[in-house]
């Protein structure tokens, strides 16, 4: 296979007002049409000369970089790859003769590498660490989340093929796929973080990517702490909720940081636990030694050998681990997850979707209910009840903030109800320049699982709830 096949080279496509199009009138004198009854000027009149755009400029560029580069070159050199690309590429532009400022040729030359070994348009935005999400809405729109907020970028793609070859480099590394028979796809980066595309017919605009960015280094309890998600207090109290095993969900909206939150608490996991992953792309970064990681598979091209994450579950349950961290439940796993909470693997940690801590365990109802086991709505509550001992619920303010809003205690069952208490609640206070004020503080309430605290010997201090105890 030629390695203008191997590195799918993104070539010049049919712009608005580009090739096969007229071009739009000029000034008078600069080629444009005369007005009616207005005798034409002379042909040897001289004209202003017409400037290539720098995208022209560096389409062309870029094609014969890559017709030049070497055939039987190993893409996966970078090294040796952007050594080559900007040898070729002085010597095409001194061949042109192209008058390009430094920083034109600086720019250029680094758009020409981000097309051949990166992911094109997009590497800028992937470098650039205050960037949180990249969302492409087709090839002419797209956005980041930057602060919590959302901004459009000036960044283009050619045309829906270059979009398309984009994803492809991004799925073929794990072996996924995405075609109009497939046309949704779940993928990650090198780095972790979390992708998604999809493509027409589904999508009406052309090929959309959802990129969620994770930090080269993982959040700590400082950086959260930093950021007004939490206080010391409340992580101080997380950590002993870890240590002594309980299990806990962090629930929470799209976008809001349950998985961040996760990660710093499954940091809280002791190092000498066999802790097993489980998730459908794999994002956690866990820093303890003994680690394994599990990730769900999709469906081949046949629609065959699928492994979902309620597989994973169970397998996981044979593998003899100390804790089990599920990256999120969203359908019959939950029912396995509550088995397990239930028969000695206290412990576990994962994620939902949810509103509040309340429709936390509504959720859970319902993902039981997804497994197709028919058990009565009182025999699911009791086994929440009795599996999950705390929610840590996280909101995304109007402001763009992320917030640990409630900690809550999963108390148990009176009648047919599962009682909560909240522990830490954030409370609003006001709105200063467009900025949410508020505090997080403890309710007074002493959660009744501190007793396992004491037992395990583990020390909080005193009038952490609020209060002297």
């Amino acid at each position: 296979m030629s390695l203008l096949k191997r590195i799918e080279s993104a070539r010049p496509g049919q712009e608005p007002g580009g090739a096969g199009t007229p071009a739009p009138a000029g000034p008078p004198g600069a080629g444009a049409a005369p007005p009616t009854g207005v005798p034409a000027a002379p042909r040897l009149m001289s004209q202003a000369p017409v400037r290539e755009s720098f995208r022209d400029v560096k389409f062309r560029i870029q094609n014969r970089v890559i017709q030049d580069l070497d055939p039987k070159l190993d893409l996966s050199n970078q090294v040796e790859v952007r050594r080559q690309i900007e040898e070729i590429f002085g010597k095409v532009i001194d061949e042109e003769g192209l008058a390009l400022t430094r920083a034109e040729r600086v720019r250029m030359l680094e758009q020409i590498t981000d097309e051949i070994i990166g992911l094109g348009p997009l590497e800028p935005l992937l470098r650039d660490e205050s960037i949180s999400e990249i969302m492409v809405n087709g090839p002419r729109q797209i956005y980041i989340e930057r602060s919590g907020k959302l901004e459009l970028t000036n960044t283009v793609f050619q045309n829906d093929d270059h979009v398309m070859r984009i994803i492809d480099r991004i799925i073929a590394p794990i072996g996924r796929r995405v075609d109009e028979s497939s046309p949704m796809v779940d993928a990650r980066l090198t780095d972790g973080s979390r992708v998604n595309a999809i493509i027409p017919p589904l999508s009406l605009i052309g090929p959309v990517i959802t990129i969620r960015k994770f930090a080269a280094t993982p959040f700590t309890v400082d950086d959260l702490v930093r950021f007004g998600t939490s206080t010391p207090e409340m992580f101080e109290f997380l950590r002993a909720c870890v240590e002594a095993r309980l299990n806990i969900f962090v629930s929470g909206g799209t976008g809001s940081g349950k998985t961040t939150t996760l990660n710093v608490l499954s940091g809280f996991i002791p190092n000498d636990e066999r802790i097993v992953t489980i998730e459908d792309a794999a994002e956690l970064q866990l820093r303890q030694e003994h680690v394994v990681t599990l990730e769900s598979r999709p469906p081949n091209i046949e629609g065959k050998g699928a492994i979902p994450i309620r597989e994973l579950v169970r397998n996981a349950l044979r593998m003899r681990p100390d804790r089990i961290v599920v990256g999120e439940c969203r359908s019959g796993e939950a029912l396995d997850m509550l088995q397990a909470m239930n028969t000695g693997h206290d412990g576990s940690l994962s994620t939902g979707h949810a509103n509040t801590p309340r429709d936390m365990l509504s959720r859970l109802e319902t993902m039981v209910l997804m497994a197709g086991v028919d058990l009565p709505v009182r025999a699911i509550r009791e086994q929440i009840a009795s599996a999950v001992d705390l929610i840590v619920h996280q909101s995304r303010l109007k402001d763009g903030t992320r917030k640990i809003t409630n900690i809550t205690e999963v108390q148990g069952m009176e009648g047919d109800v599962i009682v909560m208490q909240d522990v830490f609640v954030f409370e609003q206070t006001g709105v200063l320049d467009g900025k949410i004020q508020g505090r997080l503080k403890p309710t007074g309430i002493r959660p009744k699982f501190v007793e396992r605290f004491e037992v395990q010997g583990i020390h909080l201090p005193q009038g952490l709830f609020g209060f002297a105890y």
